[in-house]
């Protein structure tokens, strides 16, 4: 599996990938809340964070990892594509490369958090609305 560097152009088809995961994995999330997040993802956080990802045999990428000041602010992996090692992969070379120790997780995804705790990162603290003030309580974990 080869972790690869992001172009910008990539980023719509990251989008899709993100949109792809939330829906298979946020059933707390509403349709409001992905149109919401939509914009706020490909115009502001993608540029603001060290973006790698995975592709597939035929080139589509399959998931990413951002990280930003030794935090993972986003691990998405396209719903077809889980459960192959691509998100430990993902966050390994995070780690490893990048030096991440945190990351915040939405209480609300079981999944993610057996993930995080699996890798090795423990809960630190708890708040209960995400960065945009939205009702739904994030884990602050770390290495």
């Amino acid at each position: 599996m080869i972790v690869e560097n992001v172009l910008p152009e990539y980023y719509a088809e990251m989008l899709d990938v993100w949109e792809n995961s939330v829906r298979a994995t946020h059933d707390f999330i509403t349709e409001e809340d992905i149109e919401f997040f939509k914009p706020i993802i490909i115009e502001q956080a993608f540029p603001a964070v060290s973006l790698k990802c995975v592709k597939n045999e035929n080139g589509a990428i399959t998931g990413f990892v951002g990280i930003h000041d030794s935090k993972i602010e986003m691990l998405f992996i396209s719903n077809a594509s889980r459960g192959r090692g691509i998100g430990k992969a993902l966050l390994q070379y995070a780690i490893e490369q990048l030096g991440a120790t945190k990351v915040d997780v939405n209480e609300q995804n079981p999944l993610a958090v057996s993930f995080y705790e699996h890798m090795g990162f423990k809960i630190i603290s708890r708040s209960a609305h995400d960065d945009m003030g939205k009702p739904f309580p994030i884990l602050h974990m770390t290495l």
